[in-house]
């Protein structure tokens, strides 16, 4: 099924190494993989490809830990049980065909993803909205950019961002707006910090002072959701200032008649009441923008996961537009995607709002792509967006619903409705590459899906660059690619020469002739050149970006090759409501990807970040008697759910920060996709997750602790507090209660059992002996202390096992040292660890401590946290 592939023979080595990108975010990094073994590979960053120039986050280093088939979904299910791809494949066609003939093509949907490859998109884009004939396919890249799509139509005719990795090396300044680079994007934040020791500045807009913004010139702490005044007052000043580029504004933009009256209200002293932060920071900022050309505006979900964010995208790009910064190097306004596909899902219409190849569904583009298709039916108008989608099959509308590479259960707004809209419609087929997760529980057909290393196909990245995403190992059990399963789907459903596909290099050669089909340069998305060489051609491409330097000519892709400044309102921010008196924001953590079935396989990733944690201001956590460490309930009126909380004056009085991470799968407590409102921006549909009304409240427990398994416990822990934790050779499991702590044991395997009790302190400790090694473990106390997990970790499996004293006393006898929670993933390095080496080895600067032990040199997304502790060191030495 998939060709031979290009190979480079690292030196020395003897074994080749193949080229492929990151399976995580936007940033779209090369890889050179070096299988080892049956399903073992050697990671490294691809020196050769433009986006990350050889260098890796901690999450692409660790992609190794990842590829095993721990969990994996390896054969089609029908209901509980295992069944033929053929029985399969007919019961999904026949339940589609049906529906449709009794309740017609919008009864039936998709739900997709950013995780699937170019190819996969394109073939599911075009059975639904070329031969289903609806526009009901949307995406969970919905969730994350499609505010950006929406404002990038609006102002400029056309989904494109204007920008590359390059105009970072070459920008003076760069503003980092709702984005948490150093940890989100972290080789993009490499990128930026070296333009930074060379003399640029950079200005960090966020709610949070997070590691971001703590190396930046200047941090604005701003109250969410006034990015509109923030940026329009930042064009009035520029209007003020003389610093508007007039030629480029009279030859190239269309500017309403009464756009500059619409900014008479964002004067210096109104925006900063407004955001809530020193007119002198504001000031300083709007002086910055205006005496540096060569600027570049970054941003990401803090933008766009807003019921404003189309207007948040617009503010922005007028900026950019009415001064001249755009189309040049080092000048531009840039979305940042999240995930590695998300840019060539837009490509090939993975939206409900777009139709094909950057078309959307005016008469003459559906005529075209029907042409182009010769498909019996075309979608007449855009489908269902995410939240809509699910409302639909919550209402009964949507009747039949395939669900792809996604766990909406999890991550949509309003999760518990989501549920139940799944548990009440009458067909659901989820594709997945695991067995278990929160959205295939409601499955009625669970379809193997290759995973990455299996798949092969291409991606873009962020700044338009296609790169592709080659196999490293054979398919495992009957797991098979996306492409595949749509692709029968669809033979199966009467269309059998429409869908005629042999491998990923058909439908990419399609894709590229529909792309240029037709297209006589009113669509700057075009792939001239890129369709020919054959199957060895698409086996050998090398990473390419399309579309040149956009605008650089001045011409945009309307009907009158003008940009459009569009003139946006800051709405206004709703106070604190007496029952819900704070505002919460969710987001993500360095080292964890969406719903962690990747991630949370990754021992070395998992401790960064052990366990879903509520962050809280230091006067709200007095105010309202929080304890850092301690359990906390967050409840917004959608529902609740509990986290450990954690103290930090990096948060904003009055407001919640929350990961997206946690499952039912991985934690009792976490479960953030049941808070924020179904609420979406009115233009884009992208849901609000930044600013839900929300309370927060302690939670007594009377007894809290640990468990240790080689392997998994038997049953789930059914306490109040049990978050897991992937550990080398098993399971770490946090754990709190507020019942009889010695209904535990039930969790504990059987085998040899040794225990030490302290009814003073209302501690247990209970280790389980099984062939000579240590199978499980049990701390818990309900007044003392606890170990530190470490070493017990590493006895797990071990044979002979320690000593049993050591054992239940969670430490080998004599002096150990604790080397505290991890701080740098990629070298598994802890915060005593670098705190000694700073204190022994007199280390000064970020750069020494890298020189020193590592800390810092490989993906660099720990280098602020390094900064802060030296800081705190030369504070505490002075």
């Amino acid at each position: 099924m998939t060709a031979p592939l290009p190979t480079l023979s690292p030196e020395g080595s003897g074994l080749s190494a193949i080229r492929t990108t990151c399976a995580y975010c936007g940033v779209g990094c090369g890889i050179s993989a070096t299988v080892t073994g049956e399903r073992a590979v050697r990671i490294a960053g691809d020196a050769d490809h433009p986006a990350n120039r050889g260098r890796l986050c901690s999450k692409g280093t660790h992609l190794g830990e990842t590829v095993g088939l721990e969990g994996r979904l390896l054969h089609p299910t029908i209901g509980s049980k295992r069944a033929s791809w053929d029985k399969a494949l007919d019961l999904v066609a026949k339940r589609f065909r049906d529906t449709i003939a009794q309740h017609g093509p919008n009864s039936v949907a998709f739900y997709v993803s950013g995780q699937l490859l170019t190819e996969d998109y394109y073939v599911a884009n075009k059975l639904m909205k070329g031969f289903i004939g609806s526009a009901n396919i949307d995406t969970n890249s919905r969730l994350c950019m499609s505010s950006a799509v929406a404002g990038h139509v609006r102002a400029f005719g056309e989904d494109v961002v204007p920008a590359s990795y390059d105009d970072l090396d070459a920008a003076d300044l760069i503003v980092l707006v709702g984005s948490n680079t150093a940890w989100c994007h972290p080789i993009v934040y490499q990128r930026i910090r070296a333009r930074c020791e060379a003399g640029a500045k950079l200005v960090v807009i966020d709610p949070r002072r997070t590691e971001t913004a703590e190396q930046a010139d200047l941090h604005l702490p701003i109250r969410p959701g006034s990015d509109v005044a923030l940026m329009n007052g930042a064009l009035a000043w520029c209007r003020d200032q003389g610093v508007l580029d007039q030629a480029f504004l009279a030859d190239h933009v269309a500017v309403p008649a009464d756009f500059w009256a619409g900014l008479e209200s964002f004067d210096l002293w109104s925006v900063a009441r407004a955001c809530d932060v020193p007119a002198a920071e504001v000031r300083r900022f709007y002086e910055l923008f205006a005496g540096t050309p060569r600027t570049v505006t970054m941003f990401s979900q803090g933008i766009n996961q807003s019921l404003a964010g189309t207007d948040q995208v617009n503010a922005i790009l007028n900026l950019h537009l009415a001064t001249g910064r755009i189309g040049k190097p080092g000048a531009a306004p840039f979305s940042i995607t999240g995930q590695p596909n998300a840019m060539g899902g837009r490509e090939v219409g993975g939206l409900a709002s777009t139709l094909a190849a950057h078309m959307d569904f005016a008469p003459e583009n559906r005529a075209l792509v029907q042409r182009f298709w010769s498909s019996p039916a075309i979608a007449e108008k855009p489908g269902l967006k995410a939240v809509d989608l699910f409302r639909a099959v919550g209402e009964g509308r949507i009747k039949a619903l395939w669900i792809m590479a996604t766990n909406p259960a999890v991550s949509m707004p309003d999760a518990a409705r989501v549920r139940d809209a799944l548990a009440t419609c009458p067909f659901v087929v989820v594709s997945d590459v695991m067995e278990k997760t929160d959205t295939g529980g409601f499955a009625h057909v669970r379809l193997p899906a290759a995973g990455w290393g299996e798949k092969d196909g291409t991606v873009t990245n962020s700044e338009r660059m296609i790169s592709r995403q080659r196999a490293l190992f054979p398919l495992p059990g009957e797991a098979r690619p996306d492409w595949w399963i749509v692709k029968e789907v669809g033979r199966r459903m009467g269309w059998k020469s429409a869908f005629a596909y042999d491998r990923p290099a058909d439908i990419w050669r399609e894709h590229v002739r529909l792309a240029n089909y037709r297209n006589d340069g009113a669509r700057l998305f075009a792939l001239p050149g890129q369709g020919g060489g054959g199957n060895a051609g698409y086996d050998e491409m090398a990473p390419f970006r399309w579309g040149g330097t956009p605008f650089a000519d001045g011409h945009f892709p309307t009907p009158d090759g003008r940009a459009r400044l569009v003139p946006v309102a800051q709405k206004p921010i709703a106070q604190p409501l007496s029952q819900w008196p704070l505002t919460l924001n969710t987001g993500r953590y360095r080292d964890h990807w969406h719903t962690m079935t990747r991630t949370g396989l990754a021992p070395k990733l998992a401790r960064h970040r052990a366990e879903p944690l509520v962050e809280i201001h230091p006067d709200d956590a007095a105010r309202i008697g929080i304890c850092d460490g301690a359990l906390a309930r967050v409840a917004t009126p959608q529902g609740e759910s509990l986290y450990r909380a954690t103290i930090s004056d990096a948060q904003r009085p009055g407001e919640l920060f929350v990961p997206i991470h946690w499952t039912d799968h991985t934690s009792s407590g976490g479960r953030t996709g049941m808070l924020p409102r179904p609420l979406t921006d009115p233009e884009s549909g992208q849901p609000g997750f930044k600013s839900t009304p929300a309370t927060i409240a302690p939670v007594a427990t009377r007894w809290r602790g640990f468990a240790l398994f080689a392997g998994e416990p038997a049953r789930p822990f059914d306490c109040l507090w049990a978050t897991r934790i992937t550990v080398a050779a098993g399971s770490l499991w946090e754990l709190a209660g507020d019942g009889d702590p010695a209904r535990l044991d039930r969790f504990l395997p059987g085998g040899e059992r040794v225990e030490a009790v302290d009814h003073a302190r209302g501690t247990r400790r209970i280790a389980i002996l099984a062939d000579g090694r240590l199978a499980a473990a049990l701390f818990v106390t309900e007044r003392g202390e606890l170990p530190t997990r470490d070493w017990l970790i590493k006895q797990l499996g071990e044979a002979p096992p320690a000593a049993a004293a050591a054992l239940l006393a969670g430490r080998p006898a004599g002096v150990t040292v604790d080397r505290g929670p991890i701080v740098c993933t990629c070298f598994d390095l802890g915060l005593r660890t670098i705190l000694a080496a700073i204190r022994e080895r007199q280390l000064t600067d970020v750069a020494a401590v890298g020189a020193a032990i590592g800390a810092g040199t490989n993906c660099g997304s720990c280098r602020p946290a390094l900064a802060r502790l030296l800081q705190s060191e030369n504070t505490h030495a002075a």
